[in-house]
């Protein structure tokens, strides 16, 4: 029950992102920083997208994805295009990745440790959700702000 839950999640948010990514008028302003706001949304939208790909796509579907977690900060104007093609491929990825997951896994410890103590695939994979809303939020604020 609670894989389809999160799967849906994933699904609905993915497309949320791919949508606030389409909604900016001017692209180059997918990239623009400032004064207090330290991320642009191109670098949010990289780093949602090497998150899941690493601790959903590699951990669970075997994809053999290499995250370059400093990459999703330092790279820059990328064209929406290649920002959605990414944003699409994820989407694939989550959900083939989440089908090999069983009820019975989402209670066991998780080998990888993400946080300073290990915890349950449950409480990781409701904590990537709560992560991609996170920063979707901050990019749907970024958009409005700065794409008049």
């Amino acid at each position: 029950m609670l894989i389809e839950t999160l799967k849906s999640i994933f699904n609905r948010d993915l497309l949320r992102l791919k949508s606030e990514i389409n909604l900016y008028k001017d692209e180059s302003n997918l990239w623009i920083v400032e004064d207090n706001i330290a991320n642009s949304a191109g670098n949010l939208c990289l780093h949602l997208i090497g998150n899941l790909n690493t601790y959903i796509g590699a951990a669970f579907g075997k994809t053999n994805y290499i995250r370059n977690r400093e990459l999703e900060f330092s790279l820059k104007n990328r064209s929406k295009k290649e920002l959605i093609d990414q944003i699409d491929s994820t989407i694939l990825t989550v959900e083939m990745s989440l089908n090999t997951i069983t009820e019975e896994q989402l209670i066991n410890e998780h080998e990888i440790l993400v946080f300073d103590k290990k915890t349950t695939l449950e409480f990781l994979l409701v904590h990537l959700t709560t992560h991609l809303t996170y920063h979707l939020g901050q990019i749907n604020y970024h958009r409005r702000l700065l794409d008049k």
